[in-house]
């Protein structure tokens, strides 16, 4: 639970995915239009994936993610503006983002896994889309998805931009061909199902007892619910889940420190840039110390492109975290005690 694995470069993908958020991030703060900065951050998830491989490899399993995020930020600019257009109220718009993140969540894990990308699972790709969705002043669609683009561009240029360095070069290959055999298309299927799943509970928990309770970013908890899906054995995966709740909290300690401080919008990036940083030097060695990076970034990136009671924003996180987490594990559990009961 608390220990720590040997590093295996992780250094060097941690440095390209720092530059990939803070250059984009810093552009958009020097033009004042911190109105597009959530786009140049999904835009820059681009960097994460293939961050072992050689050049060429990692060229193109980036460029297979980078357009797989294209999509989904477009699906989620659009879905932002069909609740309005079809004029329904607030809570209809709610339950429709649920169904429609629910749906991204269990479509973008099969084709994580059809494209063979690492870090598996649709994670990245449920913050993105509810993230955007729910902004409630959208900038216009073109704006948004040529920050998206230009930033998507930028990762894929850091991802092979060591090959001028003859020390750093490595071959420059394609992926081996995308087959599978019928039992890894059925695993696919099947993760999937979890993935839709996890999410649609998590996120319907969360929205009722945000309508109770009074609290929101029901998203939080469908992120949340769909960590412990990851992993080598069921033993990993609840762990992973633990990991998340721990982590979170302390985190949240970590941003409220950094909130008392009272960054100006410059420093604000830094701090992204850095936590980003943080994040993937750890996030393959140790979840509990990748989510103490992971949760100011998320929450800082939040409040940069919308502005909210600090307070209100740590008490939502650590709620919908333990939902999310909580139906994360029972969806992992499940087919145990199921197998059990029918051995009985």
């Amino acid at each position: 639970m608390f220990s720590i694995g040997p590093g295996n470069k992780d250094l060097h993908p941690a440095l390209r995915c720092a530059v990939g958020v803070f250059v984009p991030l810093i552009t958009l703060v020097l033009l004042g239009r911190l109105d597009l900065a959530i786009f140049a951050s999904f835009g820059a998830f681009t960097g994460i994936y293939g961050r072992g491989e050689h050049h060429g490899s990692r060229f193109f399993l980036q460029l297979r993610a980078g357009l797989l995020m294209l999509l989904i930020i477009l699906l989620a600019s659009l879905a932002a503006r069909a609740g309005g257009a079809w004029g329904l109220n607030e809570t209809s718009t709610v339950w429709l983002l649920v169904l429609a993140t629910t749906l991204v969540a269990g479509g973008c894990s099969v084709a994580i896994s059809w494209l063979r990308l690492r870090p598996a699972g649709s994670l990245f790709h449920i913050f993105s889309f509810a993230a955007i969705a729910s902004i409630p002043n959208q900038p216009p669609l073109w704006e948004g998805m040529l920050v998206a683009v230009l930033t998507t561009a930028f990762c894929l240029l850091i991802g092979f931009s060591a090959r001028v360095l003859p020390s750093h070069r490595t071959p420059w290959v394609r992926p081996r061909p995308l087959r599978r055999t019928p039992d890894e298309r059925r695993a696919a299927w099947l993760e999937g199902l979890g993935y839709l799943v996890a999410a649609g509970l998590a996120g319907s928990l969360a929205t009722l007892a945000g309508h109770w309770l009074g609290f929101g970013h029901n998203y939080w908890a469908m992120v949340a619910a769909v960590v412990p899906l990851v992993g080598h054995s069921t033993v990993h995966r609840v762990r992973r889940g633990v990991q998340r709740i721990i982590g979170t909290v302390l985190g949240l300690a970590l941003l409220a420190g950094i909130l008392l401080v009272g960054l100006a919008p410059l420093q604000t990036v830094l701090v992204i840039a850095l936590c980003q940083f943080g994040a993937e030097l750890f996030i393959a060695r140790q979840y509990v110390l990748a989510q103490l990076f992971v949760t100011p970034l998320a929450l800082i990136s939040t409040l940069l492109v919308v502005p909210a009671s600090p307070t209100i924003l740590l008490r939502d996180r650590i709620i919908e975290t333990v939902i999310g987490a909580a139906v994360g594990i029972a969806v992992v559990l499940a087919p145990v005690a199921w197998r059990r009961l029918r051995r009985v």
